[in-house]
């Protein structure tokens, strides 16, 4: 496991006041993708006093400080997931805007191989698969 939000805040040099510190505790809680209304939603349950414009600028500040990865899924929101996270893939459901993550080895070694084929050695990659579910019966 990588070190947590804030230890990697403070290591880049960024002043970690209250608000930030609690933005950044529910960002390492969230196993989902939220939008800065979602993070805002969960931050002010801890800290009535944050604002909206506070969780904005963190969010942006710690994108730019590579804290966080910043995820558009084609719905007009972004998203955010912590930068250090292990590799995964998404699938978004496009009924309901879940997002599913996924990894799977087979589409790992497929990336290499094309890359490879096409004479280059993969250093990174985004997958992200759109769908709707399956009707069954």
């Amino acid at each position: 496991m990588s070190q947590p939000i804030i230890a990697r805040c403070e290591a880049k040099g960024l002043r970690m006041t209250g608000q930030r510190r609690v933005i950044a505790r529910v960002l390492e809680e969230s196993d989902d993708h939220p939008d800065v209304e979602e993070l805002y939603a969960r931050a002010s349950k801890m800290d009535s006093a944050i604002s909206i414009a506070t969780v904005y600028r963190t969010v942006k500040l710690f994108e730019e400080a590579g804290i966080l990865d910043r995820l558009e899924f084609g719905d007009g929101r972004a998203r955010y997931e912590d930068a250090e996270r292990d590799h995964h893939d998404h699938l978004i459901d496009m009924n309901s805007g879940e997002v599913i993550e996924f990894c799977d080895p087979e589409i790992e070694a497929l990336q290499e191989r094309i890359a490879e084929k096409l004479g280059y050695r993969l250093k990174g990659h985004k997958l992200e698969l759109y769908g709707v579910p399956i009707r069954k019966g």
